[in-house]
């Protein structure tokens, strides 16, 4: 399994208490599923309706992760 550093914003770093966090995960989804485990289902479901960024590029729950990568999780955003 893969350790990666994950980036949090809005909701999520609330709800998890920090800006940054570790996660193991071979895939984008089993680190959404991690932090989901640690943090809740409030943070489930923002993270799921949300984006994953690797590495500057929006990512599927199946990009695989080799552990170099940045992961940013960001909430769903509205506005007008």
């Amino acid at each position: 399994m893969t350790t990666v550093k994950v980036r949090l914003f809005a909701a999520l770093r609330e709800l998890a208490g920090a800006s940054e966090v570790d996660a193991e995960g071979s895939t984008v989804g089993e680190v959404v599923d991690a932090l989901s485990a640690r943090y809740g289902h409030r943070f489930e479901a923002i993270a799921r309706t949300g984006s994953v960024v690797v590495d500057g590029e929006r990512a599927r729950p199946d990009t695989t992760l080799t552990g170099s990568e940045e992961v940013a999780l960001l909430p769903p955003v509205s506005g007008g």
